[in-house]
């Protein structure tokens, strides 16, 4: 049983699509995309030269086209603040007298331990003020 040379190029490229899967480097797809345009050159009849000078210049070309603009995409993309990221710079309204030494404000709908940014500084009940950091349990505010 012979196999023809295009056949082995599929297998190729479904053994780089594997990784690519299990990985999610996208590398390997356009060495996948790389060894599909070498099974089509197989299959119309090019040499193993021919195959194998398709298959560096596909993959290599994806990779110099496809990563740059696909990094530029992904760098592009808003960051979502989550946990305490979310909650600093937020405003919050104060419920007990704050100081360097604590209060209690209402901060994204609960209540938080809270004390001043400036430890000289207090802010007053219905006040509002500035989330600046959180520190353990207590948002620290100004």
């Amino acid at each position: 049983m012979d196999i023809d040379a295009w056949v082995w190029w599929l297998i190729g490229a479904v053994g780089l699509g594997i990784p690519l899967v299990l990985t999610a480097m996208p590398e390997f797809g356009m060495f996948a995309a790389g060894a599909v345009a070498a099974a089509v050159v197989a299959a119309l009849g090019g040499g193993i030269v021919a195959q194998v000078l398709v298959f560096v210049v596909v993959s290599v070309a994806l990779i110099a086209v496809v990563r740059p603009i696909a990094a530029r995409h992904r760098a592009d993309r808003p960051r979502l603040a989550t946990g305490i990221d979310a909650l600093k710079g937020r405003q919050a309204v104060v419920l007990e007298r704050v100081d360097g030494n604590g209060g209690r404000i209402k901060l994204a709908g609960e209540i938080w331990s809270a004390r001043a940014y400036d430890g000289e500084q207090s802010f007053e009940p219905c006040r509002h003020v500035d989330v600046v950091d959180i520190d353990g349990a207590t948002a620290v505010v100004m």
